[in-house]
């Protein structure tokens, strides 16, 4: 079988220094990406939240603009190179969907992850109590319940919460939990993230670990790769590992989304483009 060996994949999870935690500029992202072999990026920095929650760690309401200006900017100077796209990550509560349904249709954007972030202290908040168990299980309902909003293209590292406590972490405790949430899930055609970041977080695997992604195999459930990148020496980071498990997990597809629709890639195809096509910027 013989393939293209021209740029395919697209980087799908980025942030910028709008969030206040990432460095770095989108064009220095970009250069990465194009010595990464890659066709595209797709920028997807924190949503704003409603009533200033959480804003040590997003863009504010009215920097949206300067959001959207940042990156077509980045997207002109590179449109001969690299396909730089307008996305974003929205963090997911119930209570959030009215404002995110006026957010996500205030601009154009090509991709939407949606995020569940335990980790947030507004949402230790509101749903930790002192059943941690439970509190993990309603971080998978949260991902349902997200996926069936239909506010979302994909669920970013959708295993996040095995970082809380994670002495304590046991996948079996809950599995059964999991698998009815990956069923929701599967039921809606939105895709989930398979999220290299998780390599440099207390458990130091992918999110989601490999029992989690079999589990969405047999589901049929969709897969896009992210680095999750906060600098810009992270873009395409650990892609070939993750599509190496992907393969052993039984995947022969890896997806990414543009105008909202899902594209779907052989990943054998990935592969061989990413080994041909790495150059200099």
């Amino acid at each position: 079988m013989s393939f293209a060996l021209s740029p395919c994949l697209y980087e799908s999870h980025m942030h910028t220094e709008l969030c206040k935690h990432a460095k770095g500029t989108p064009d220095e992202y970009a250069a990465v990406a194009v010595q990464q072999g890659l066709k595209g990026m797709t920028v997807t920095c924190h949503c704003p939240l409603p009533d200033g929650i959480n804003p040590n760690v997003r863009m504010r309401p009215d920097q949206m603009e300067e959001y959207v200006d940042l990156v077509m900017a980045t997207a002109d100077r590179w449109q001969e190179r690299l396909d730089v796209r307008l996305g974003l990550e929205s963090d997911f509560v119930p209570d959030f969907v009215p404002w995110l349904e006026e957010l996500h249709a205030s601009q154009d954007f090509s991709y939407i992850l949606g995020s569940v972030h335990p980790q947030a202290d507004y949402y230790r908040e509101a749903f930790l109590q002192d059943d941690v168990t439970e509190f993990r299980r309603g971080y998978y309902r949260h991902l349902a319940e997200a996926a069936e909003s239909g506010l979302f293209d994909c669920l970013s590292h959708p295993d996040l919460i095995k970082n809380f406590r994670h002495r304590e972490w046991r996948f079996a405790d809950i599995e059964a939990d999991i698998a009815h949430s990956l069923d929701r899930i599967a039921r809606t055609d939105v895709a989930m993230e398979l999220n290299t970041s998780g390599l440099y977080k207390h458990i130091q695997e992918f999110n989601p670990g490999r029992t989690q992604l079999e589990m969405m195999y047999e589901r049929g459930i969709p897969v896009v790769l992210g680095a999750d990148a906060h600098v810009a020496s992270r873009v395409g980071d650990q892609f070939p590992q993750a599509l190496e498990l992907l393969q052993e997990v039984g995947y022969t597809q890896v997806a990414y989304y543009l105008d909202r629709q899902r594209q779907d890639l052989d990943i054998q195809e990935v592969q061989a483009s990413l080994l041909a096509s790495p150059m200099p910027v």
